[in-house]
């Protein structure tokens, strides 16, 4: 069968445009409602959001499909991902919903469903959800004295509070560190700040006041301009870039320079090998991260193994092979001794930890290796299979032979947005761009 609804990671578009329409929203609460019903017990969602004003859209609708199914609902209002994923464990929740499209514009939505361990559904469940949607499920609902009700709770920000301070250890404090943290208008505008100035550092806030269109614009980790323009007016030690649903992180040291997901996997590698903690003897990226991480890891016997994109991947090998550090090179980094799922703000407090235990800037700590040449270009493209034309398999065949042995070439199709995206990387950088910008000029050509 094959995939309608979810892509890479959930469900996600145009807010009030199929497939993010309320009608699809009630319909995915129904089936996975159903589908998580696991005895006669009183089952449970918990329901969180980020700022986006089609949240209250999405939410209301969901609410009624899972209610209609037999669950009670919990409502958390505007939560990180990693802390929905988090109470979906804490609550003893049978699922758990992030309603957040992430990184992108305030006009799309998405819908992410979390087990009641914590992860992201698995391709299979996500299957059966899908095979449940083209259904009628009249039959299945809930009867007249089983329908499920519905509640806002308190204190679920307060409790992810404290989940995060404790991932450090208890004698660590930021007293003295000036932080400039940017939080995307996104759902860890509270959050975020809250942690950073209860653990003792001098704080400068961006990107805390969402209105419901303003997530992720001019600011958080896609856009970090302004941040980087912050960090050098108030000469902060570092600044901490999240995206709208605080699931990944960038770093900007104290010069305004951008520190990546690879350059934080090597940092917190690194220090947990020094400390004993590295699990596994090595670290999970994507088939994304830079030829530079695989060589400098590699030089500390530190073993990088890749996985196609998508955080939902990092973790599923890092569960099956038992590795505790994964991530992207977009930020997404993953920690499995906290948590089950990419975390922008416990990842920043690692990074912070390292900081403070060496002693030296965000600079000097954070810049492990020189990253290889890389260039990564996107073409939008309207449908049809531009890849399988014969004019671009030239030209990725051409590209593949004049890298050789010295680079790599990655050429996919986004799996949240209408893209192909075309990754070129290699020792020269003048060879890197052109084999990238042949390759785009072919799918052009294809696709005009």
């Amino acid at each position: 069968m094959s995939r309608q609804y979810f892509g890479t990671d959930g469900i996600r578009g145009t807010a009030n445009r199929h497939p993010m329409t309320a009608e699809v929203a009630m319909k995915v609460g129904m089936a996975a409602g159903i589908a998580f019903r696991r005895g006669n017990y009183r089952h449970r969602v918990v329901i969180g959001k980020d700022t986006r004003l089609s949240g209250y859209m999405i939410e209301n609708a969901m609410v009624a499909g899972f209610t209609a199914a037999g669950m009670d609902v919990f409502l958390l209002g505007p939560m990180p991902t990693p802390a929905v994923a988090m109470l979906t464990r804490s609550l003893r929740a049978d699922i758990g919903v992030m309603i957040s499209a992430s990184h992108n514009p305030f006009d799309d939505n998405g819908i992410k469903l979390f087990g009641p361990d914590g992860y992201k559904l698995s391709d299979e469940w996500e299957l059966k959800i899908e095979q449940l949607l083209d259904e009628d499920l009249s039959a299945r609902l809930a009867s007249g004295e089983t329908i499920g009700r519905a509640k806002r709770i308190d204190g679920v920000n307060e409790r992810y509070v404290e989940f995060a301070k404790r991932t450090l250890p208890k004698e660590l404090s930021l007293e003295g560190v000036r932080v400039a943290i940017d939080c995307a208008n996104g759902a860890a505008y509270k959050a975020a700040p809250a942690v950073l100035w209860e653990l003792g550092a001098e704080i400068v806030k961006l990107g805390v006041e969402p209105d419901g269109t303003n997530i992720n614009r001019g600011c958080g980790s896609t856009q970090p301009a302004a941040l980087v323009a912050k960090v050098r007016e108030v000469r902060a030690d570092i600044g901490i870039a999240l995206d709208g649903d605080a699931d990944r992180v960038l770093i900007v040291d104290e010069h305004g320079d951008i520190v990546d997901g690879d350059q934080i996997m090597a940092v917190i590698a690194d220090a947990w090998a020094d400390d004993g903690r590295l699990a596994a003897g090595g670290v999970v990226a994507t088939i994304m991260s830079n030829l530079g991480l695989e060589r400098y890891l590699g030089a500390r016997n530190i073993q990088l193994a890749r996985t196609k994109v998508g955080d939902r991947y990092v973790v599923e090998h890092m569960r099956e092979h038992g590795y505790n550090v994964g991530g992207e090179q977009s930020g997404h980094i993953v920690l499995s001794d906290f948590g089950t799922t990419g975390d922008g703000l416990v990842s920043a407090l690692q990074v912070l930890s390292v900081v403070k235990k060496q002693g030296g800037t965000v600079s000097e700590v954070c810049r492990r290796f020189e990253p290889v040449p890389q260039v990564l270009k996107n073409i939008r493209f309207s449908g049809g299979a531009p890849l399988e034309k014969e004019k671009v398999q030239d030209a990725i065949s051409h590209g593949r032979q004049r890298l050789g042995n010295s680079g790599r070439l990655v050429i996919r199709p986004s799996g949240t947005e209408p893209l192909i995206r075309v990754m070129a990387e290699g020792d020269d950088a003048d060879l890197v761009t052109t084999v990238v910008d042949d390759i785009i000029g072919a799918l052009r050509q294809v696709a005009a």
